[in-house]
């Protein structure tokens, strides 16, 4: 029974990307002859720099393009040790300042079996050994470890300060995988792998068919890493015993700072801290939290600290090879997983010692500091020059459509508009209506209330000695007079003020002046008589 894999055809190019990935994958078998497992991280990584389809997410068209890539990688000064001769990197000339000045004390050896690891730990030795490799590694390994395209500023420092004392380290796996950023590219790698292309590859950095399942790596990837939080709790700590005058530590793991050292072109200054060593109180509190020191630090470097009672604090003592504290060194990065050791410092020192160390790493290193960001900043006009290319190719094709949109956007738009229109202008017609028919009730509610006062009150008596003469003042001025029975309530008053129709609110009340008396609604039922309104009054209408 036929079972189909994908819902939908495969690209075309599928076959092109192939080619680019396999011969990426046979070039690192024949590099390392076969033995990979030697070394797997790092023959996942060239075979990451030897293709675009898999380091660049590059889209090549043709057999041509795929193949002239990987040639171009492979090519490269960075894999000349393929001939089999033992290259050092401080015979390796340097692809932005030329070819490197030999210093009078480095010695090379071909022997493939003498990898030279006792580098000493102070700054005045020149050599460039690679001590993260056992002593029995071949001379082609170490020379490999020394390279890498995309990260060649350890190489061109060499290249300009012969002078400057430095070293390559190799970064423990342990150390690579505790950051995020460096992770995740190979957890896409496994993710976007189809069809087997890639089993071999993704077996090399061990990222199996079980690796990556129920969303366990990108739960991982939005997480804070534990070096992250050792870092945290190293400057938490730090602040909490030194002050907040400090060098600004970043908080986040080895790599991570590398790669942020990396990305604004400075040099990563690196504070192993030891609590318990006598020398580190007097350290932290004079020097390394000084006020010109601090300022110099947080101007011209990335900081990083860790302490060595921590995980990550602990494997780059043991990788910088830590032998007395307090201990501060100068870093770059040299490849993936290795770093370019320009200047160590153990033992206490005072602010102006340490501000000298730092001035000499910076004057040497800053030629190589420049070319790398001019030469940055050139790919990025290029590539944005690229972009924007691709945008005008783009936004030419979709013209149209945007046009069409726009104008049936525009249309529906305008019959919105009318629909409402229409809506409101019924809606107001009709309130208008509503109003008008409100009005006129009440218009005719009030006259029939006044006409029916008018007719409770009666005929107005002829004058007599049980008549009331009664006149009455409204706000406007005007003045109204009839005659009343004697006996008859306040009540009536109202009701004749009411049947007039010369007020258009209904609170109010009947006041005389002299004396003032209000005759509310507590005197409503009283009569005039009683009220000593009889047999004459005058009142005014007072209103609330």
């Amino acid at each position: 029974m036929k079972k189909l894999l994908l819902s939908k055809e495969p690209s075309p190019l599928l076959v092109v990307h192939s080619v680019n990935i396999i011969y990426s994958d046979c070039f690192t078998l024949r590099l390392y002859n076969g033995d990979w497992q030697s070394d797997a991280t790092g023959s996942a990584m060239v075979m990451l720099s030897a293709s675009s389809v898999l380091s660049q997410a590059g889209q090549p068209e043709t057999v041509m393009e795929a193949v002239s890539y990987c040639l171009e990688q492979t090519c490269s000064p960075d894999y000349r040790h393929m001939g089999g001769t033992a290259i050092w990197i401080g015979d390796s000339p340097s692809p932005w300042l030329g070819p490197r000045t030999r210093d009078p004390s480095f010695t090379s050896t071909n022997n493939d079996n003498e990898t030279d690891n006792n580098v000493a730990s102070t700054t005045t030795t020149a050599a460039a050994t690679d001590i993260g490799n056992s002593a029995g590694e071949s001379s082609n390994s170490a020379s490999r470890d020394l390279y890498d395209h995309s990260n060649s500023v350890a190489g061109a420092v060499a290249a300009a300060s012969p002078g400057l004392a430095w070293k390559v380290i190799t970064l423990p796996f342990s150390v690579i995988s505790g950051s995020l950023g460096l992770i995740s590219g190979a957890v896409g790698l496994g993710l976007w792998a189809a069809g087997g292309i890639l089993s071999c590859s993704l077996g090399m950095i061990g990222l199996g068919p079980g690796a990556v399942r129920n969303g366990e790596s990108s739960a991982r990837l939005v997480s804070v890493s534990p070096a992250a939080r050792e870092a945290m709790e190293f400057v938490s700590v730090f602040e909490r015993e030194y002050g907040s005058r400090r060098p600004n530590f970043v908080t986040e793991g080895f790599m991570d700072a590398l790669q942020r050292s990396r990305n604004v072109y400075k040099l990563l200054f690196v504070y192993l801290h030891s609590p318990d060593h006598p020398d580190t109180p007097v350290f932290c509190e004079r020097t390394l939290c000084s006020e010109v020191f601090t300022a110099f630090v947080n101007e011209n470097f990335v900081a990083w600290g860790g302490s060595i009672r921590a995980s990550e604090g602990f494997k780059m003592s043991n990788s910088l090879k830590a032998s007395r504290y307090p201990f501060c060194a100068m870093v770059m990065p040299a490849t993936n997983q290795r770093i370019a050791l320009l200047q160590q410092v153990e033992g206490p020192k005072s602010p102006e010692e340490m501000l000298m160390m730092l001035q000499r790493v910076l004057e040497e290193s800053a030629p190589v500091l420049v070319a790398a960001r001019l030469e940055a900043e050139e790919r990025r006009n290029n590539l944005r020059l690229r972009e924007e290319q691709d945008a005008a190719y783009r936004a030419a094709l979709e013209a149209d459509q945007a046009r069409e949109r726009q104008r049936k956007e525009e249309q529906e738009r305008l019959e919105r508009e009318a629909a409402e229109a229409e809506r409101k202008r019924k809606e107001e017609e009709e309130a208008q209506q509503r109003a008008a028919r409100e009005a006129a009730e009440r218009e005719a509610a009030l006259a029939r209330m006044r006409e029916e006062k008018a007719l409770s009150l009666g005929v107005e008596p002829e004058k007599g000695p049980d008549v009331t003469q009664v006149l009455v003042r409204f706000p406007t001025g005007e003045r109204k007079e009839r005659r009343f029975h004697s006996t008859t309530t306040i009540q009536s008053l109202y009701d004749y003020v009411d049947s007039l129709g010369f007020l258009e609110v209904d609170a109010y009340s009947l006041v005389s002046n002299f004396p003032r008396v209000v005759y509310g609604s507590e005197k409503l039922c009283v009569s005039l008589k009683e009220a000593g309104l009889h047999p004459q009054a005058s009142l005014f209408v007072e209103l609330s």
